[in-house]
């Protein structure tokens, strides 16, 4: 791989300290295996010795899966262009990561790589490997067919906030308050409240992605939803998240409660229009107007939610932005057209949803939004590594001047 293509080095080094240390786990194991079938394993029944030596046969598997695992992400580096742009999807998962105040900013590296399949996943960082082991980074996987437009920063924004809810705990301490309400309320509102709090991991996760795009982020799930009738409308209290028709609209909610604008009515619109309720089933029909009116309050508990870790401060202080209104992204969009240099002084999460406000206005045409993020994703990797390249030089000079300071000078 070229260099700019290369995860940053804390997610490099937490991957390599990772499987060196599961490397020479398996290597004692191993060894202390053999010994013990040279001096000790005629001691014990055959069904012992092969019970032992099906256990070893696990685990090196799981070992083999975890080098597979770090594999994928490390060889797709080299691919001509794709390593790249996963360089600049690293360095944007960072900093959709990042709190508006700062935290969060470094608190776990992440790292991304493609694969077949319509949507995105994450492997959360410090949750279980084969073998039972951390993952010592978040791992995103980001669908090819995702790379081509405007559905590369919802899909990549929405895994980043499912590993920002782990960080903050966001999702057992909503789920109770949203409890909450289903036990306070009536019968129909009940329900609804059990379906959001069942669907809350994922709720949550699109709020992160709403608060950090703005209107990208419901274009780019439509993008992923936009399935066969059949499959917008399958209601299933057991997948983790909300059925497509409901999710889309909830998008919409949580966009106009954190950037109020005529906006959200048309994005729903249009969505109704591709998939009207004309019909539906009658028990899909009677969930769903459960679900709707419940869409506004849902919005509001997210917005005002205050998690334990971020003493007092909302998830709406904490993720939302100013900049992200609609107004703001369109001033802000003519004048990095006219400045360059000022769009390139942008944040990552910044950039992204200015070209999302920009596609949805129709004053972006897909094939120029495309040339755009291969730009960016570019400059992003090239200048991650200089960063570092830089530090590193740095580091190197002020190691240089303070070993020379203690030389003792002979008289």
């Amino acid at each position: 791989m070229v260099p700019a293509a290369a995860p940053l080095p804390q997610a490099l080094m937490g991957i390599e300290e990772f499987l060196h240390r599961e490397r020479t786990r398996m290597l004692r194991i191993t060894r202390s295996f053999l010994e013990w079938l040279q001096n000790d394993a005629a001691e014990v029944s055959p069904e012992e010795q092969q019970r032992r030596f099906a256990i070893l046969r696990l685990r090196v598997n799981d070992h083999l899966s975890q080098l597979d695992l770090f594999s994928n992400i490390v060889v797709q580096r080299s691919e001509s262009g794709v390593g790249l742009w996963l360089s600049g999807l690293d360095v944007a998962a960072a900093d959709a990561l990042r709190l508006n105040d700062g935290r969060l900013g470094r608190a776990v590296p992440i790292v991304c790589y493609l694969d077949r399949g319509p949507g995105a996943a994450i492997r959360r960082a410090r949750t279980r490997l084969p073998g039972n082991v951390l993952n010592p980074v978040a791992i995103i996987r980001m669908p090819r067919e995702r790379m081509v437009g405007l559905g590369i920063a919802s899909s990549l924004f929405h895994e980043v906030g499912h590993q920002g809810a782990a960080l903050l705990e966001l999702v057992p301490a909503l789920r109770a308050a949203v409890d909450r309400l289903a036990a306070s309320t009536d019968r129909d509102r009940a329900f609804a409240w059990t379906c959001w709090s069942r669907w809350m991991s994922e709720v949550v996760a699109d709020f992160w992605a709403s608060a950090r795009l703005g209107v990208g982020a419901t274009l780019g799930l439509i993008g992923v939803v936009n399935l066969p009738r059949a499959f917008v409308f399958r209601v299933n209290l057991n997948d983790p998240h909300p059925f497509p028709w409901i999710r889309v609209l909830l998008s919409c909610a949580l966009g106009n409660h954190l950037y109020p604008d005529r906006q959200w009515a048309a994005v729903e619109r249009v969505w109704r229009q591709l998939y009207p309720l004309s019909g539906v089933p009658d028990k899909v029909r009677e969930v769903i107007d459960r679900l709707l009116p419940t869409l506004p309050t849902l919005a509001t508990l997210l917005a005002e939610f205050q998690p334990s870790p971020l003493d007092g401060t909302s998830l709406s202080a904490a993720l939302a932005h100013p900049s992200r209104h609609p107004r703001n992204l369109r001033h802000l969009r003519d004048q990095a057209t006219a400045d360059p240099a000022l769009a390139a002084r942008l944040s990552p999460a910044l950039r992204f949803a200015l070209l999302a406000q920009a596609r949805w206005d129709g004053t972006l045409s897909a094939a120029a939004e495309i040339r755009e993020v291969d730009a960016m994703l570019t400059t992003w990797a090239r200048e991650s590594t200089f960063r570092v390249a830089h530090a590193s030089a740095h580091q190197q000079q002020v190691t240089g001047r303070a070993a020379l300071s203690r030389e003792v000078v002979p008289t």
